[in-house]
């Protein structure tokens, strides 16, 4: 049966005729073999394929450092694989929203963006749709959102409570839902990668890094050393910002100010630590298809080298004190969490799946860029709740600094950008990169002219959201703040 996948490594190209298309049974057969060989599920999505659909599954093979891909002609149905592999519910939700296709024995068959059907089918209202209920003596239910108190995105939060617990929590979005997958069909061009930089606003360096791979697989383009160590060097600042970021809202959460406020302005500072590197704090318009569009000089390198050492220092100081305060601690011990059983099977990835003692980092699982030199530990904790969360986010944070430095105080000449040529045609490549969130997912596959066919785009967003409403159950209904921080995931991301 494996013998019937198509396998690359990371960011690599090949001939989309390869990818065997095998009969739906041995697809789902495969599918739910490899993920019980500890695979995960990557991407699954449908594309039309004459007057029929062909489904496409991308695997993460972690033992063999690459990517297994497999495809399925399909009609209007077929046989649901979620039954044995849960991690698959949301995306044949979305197949099913897309399409219309019916994966026949999925248990929760309902939109998950509201996104107007691709084949002129109906389309539902954002928000109205078939919520799960509970009835009975002091049962309640408490609806927040799609707009909420603070300075967040829009999204439905639709909590069933006995008394103060918690029962179950749904969760419905889709209320900014850009069709940038479609938009950038029949692309590359100069659009193109100003879409990649914003599909989640706060993760533009993870984003363009895939983006920027896909292309250089389907063109052969080789990126030049210098241009992947100053890549690695922006995607770290992107992870240590949202991490510190986090860490202060989770304080700020259960009231310890004085680290709120000081990882508010040490965020800020490492911010402009990227704003060094290219003008922007945000990293967009760093990364080019082929490289890097700034290099770093020594004297930049110097600076950033000053600053990143005050950083530490007052990351060190605001850190130390959250994590040394027992108050702060007995607050999040214990609180929304999860096993490492359950993560695996609904396929958390990232930060929170780390959290839960699973060893999921694409950074070290298939090494693109720097990563492949320069190897990072995976931070991982066992108790999976919103400790470990927050205990992870600090690991990481000491880990991307020694990165960081490490890459700055070895400069890599010859370069930092190589335009890359016109794209194969009639080809597929798959690039996946470790965002601050977890695994990002691109998949793009051009027509006979060397243009998108179609753009496949997975944020770590789409695999965790559910992780957010299983740790909620069971607990009391005033911890969903600190909870939903704890996760910390994106709605646009997910909304593409």
């Amino acid at each position: 049966m494996t013998d019937s996948i198509l396998r690359v490594y990371n960011g690599e190209a090949a001939p989309l005729s390869e990818v065997p298309a095998l009969p739906v049974d041995s697809f789902r057969e495969l599918v739910i073999e490899r993920l019980g060989h500890g695979d995960i599920l990557s991407a699954l999505f449908a594309r039309p394929f004459g007057d029929k659909f062909r489904l496409y599954a991308v695997l993460c093979d972690a033992a063999r450092e690459q990517l297994g891909i497999a495809a399925a002609e399909i009609g209007k149905i077929y046989p649901s694989i979620t039954a044995d592999c849960p991690c698959a519910h949301w995306f044949e939700r979305e197949i099913h929203e897309q399409y219309g296709i019916m994966p026949f024995g999925h248990p929760w068959l309902k939109p998950i963006r509201f996104e107007p059907s691709r084949v002129g089918g109906k389309t539902g209202q954002i928000g109205v749709t078939d919520f799960f209920s509970m009835h009975g003596a002091e049962v309640h239910e408490v609806a927040v959102g799609p707009v909420h108190a603070g300075v967040i995105e829009p999204g439905h939060f639709r909590f069933q409570c006995h008394g103060e617990t918690v029962y179950h929590l749904e969760i419905s979005l889709g209320y900014q839902h850009r069709g940038v997958e479609r938009a950038v069909e029949l692309g590359p061009d100069a659009r193109t990668i100003h879409y990649m930089q914003t599909l989640a606003g706060d993760t533009s360096i993870g984003h363009s890094t895939a983006y920027c791979s896909v292309l250089e697989a389907l063109s052969g383009a080789q990126v030049p050393p210098a241009a992947d160590s100053i890549r690695a060097v922006a995607a770290e600042l992107e992870r240590m910002a949202n991490h510190t970021g986090d860490l202060g809202a989770l304080a700020g959460d259960i009231g310890f100010l004085p680290t709120q406020n000081y990882c508010g302005r040490i965020r800020g500072d490492i911010l402009n630590l990227t704003a060094l590197i290219c003008g922007n704090r945000f990293g967009r318009n760093l990364l080019t298809p082929g490289g890097v569009r700034f290099d770093l000089d020594a004297d930049r390198r110097k600076t950033l080298l000053t600053r990143l050492d005050d950083v530490e220092k007052d990351l060190e100081s605001a850190i130390s004190i959250f994590f040394g305060a027992s108050s702060a601690l007995a607050r999040l011990e214990g609180v929304g969490g999860l096993s490492a059983e359950t993560a695996r099977l609904i396929g958390l990835v990232g930060p929170a799946a780390r959290a839960c003692g699973l060893s999921r980092d694409v950074r070290v699982r298939l090494p693109y860029s720097a990563y492949r030199f320069d190897s990072l530990p995976v931070s991982t904790f066992h108790t999976g709740d919103c400790f470990a969360r927050a205990y992870v986010r600090k690991l990481e944070i000491e880990q991307s600094i020694g990165f960081i430095r490490r890459q700055l105080k070895s400069p890599i000449g010859g370069g930092f950008v190589k335009a890359p040529g016109v794209l194969a045609p009639d080809s597929l490549a798959v690039a996946l990169t470790e965002g601050w969130r977890g695994e990002i997912c691109h998949v793009a596959a051009t027509n006979r002219e060397g243009r998108f066919a179609f753009y496949k785009v997975v944020d770590p967003s789409f695999h965790n959201w559910f992780g957010l409403a299983q740790v909620l159950r069971g607990q009391q209904i005033s911890d969903f703040p600190l909870c939903n921080k704890s996760f910390n995931l994106s709605y646009c991301g997910h909304d593409l």
